[in-house]
């Protein structure tokens, strides 16, 4: 009994790589816009930017009250608020020197007028829930940010979600 043929090589590239390369050229296509993809482009990315650093300020301003109210968290915080100190930096290196307040109320701007509490599990707890927050609005903000600037968010709110984690599993 004769045994079968095999089917015949395929000449060119596969469906598959085909639709990976599409999808691939489609991704870079839409994280690549520059300064003239829109009227307002840069001054809606400079506004953005430079919320993003507030916000990143207050967070630290946050740490800082819960190291001075509670100074046995030291050593743990102390690499976080290194971290978040990291991140103002990066967004203030773009931002304008001083810009108009925007209408949206800075999510950690209240969140950093709150007293701190009195145990350190509160105020770690509080320190999470205030990275989580600010972690979630990045996340949705980068929906709307240009190419880098969208990356940066992207970066430092998954940062702002490790840290969250981290705070809250410690307390267990």
């Amino acid at each position: 009994m004769p045994h079968p043929l095999p089917p015949p090589a395929r000449s060119g590239p596969r469906r598959r790589s085909v639709l990976a390369s599409a999808a691939g050229a489609a991704l870079l296509a839409g994280c690549s816009t520059g300064p003239d993809s829109g009227d307002d482009g840069p001054s809606a990315a400079s506004r953005a930017r430079a919320r993003a650093a507030r916000d990143s300020r207050g967070l630290l301003q946050r740490y800082d009250a819960v190291l001075a109210a509670h100074p046995g968290l030291a050593d743990r915080l102390r690499p976080l608020r290194t971290q978040v100190a990291a991140h103002a930096e990066a967004f203030e290196e773009g931002a304008p020197a001083s810009g108009p307040g925007t209408a949206t109320a800075s999510v950690t701007a209240s969140a950093s007028a709150a007293p701190v509490p009195a145990t350190e599990k509160d105020a770690v707890a509080g320190l999470a829930a205030a990275e989580r927050a600010l972690s979630d609005q990045r996340a949705r903000d980068l929906l709307e940010a240009p190419g880098e600037l969208a990356r940066l968010l992207a970066s430092v709110a998954a940062a702002g979600a490790a840290h969250a984690y981290l705070l809250t599993e410690g307390n267990r």
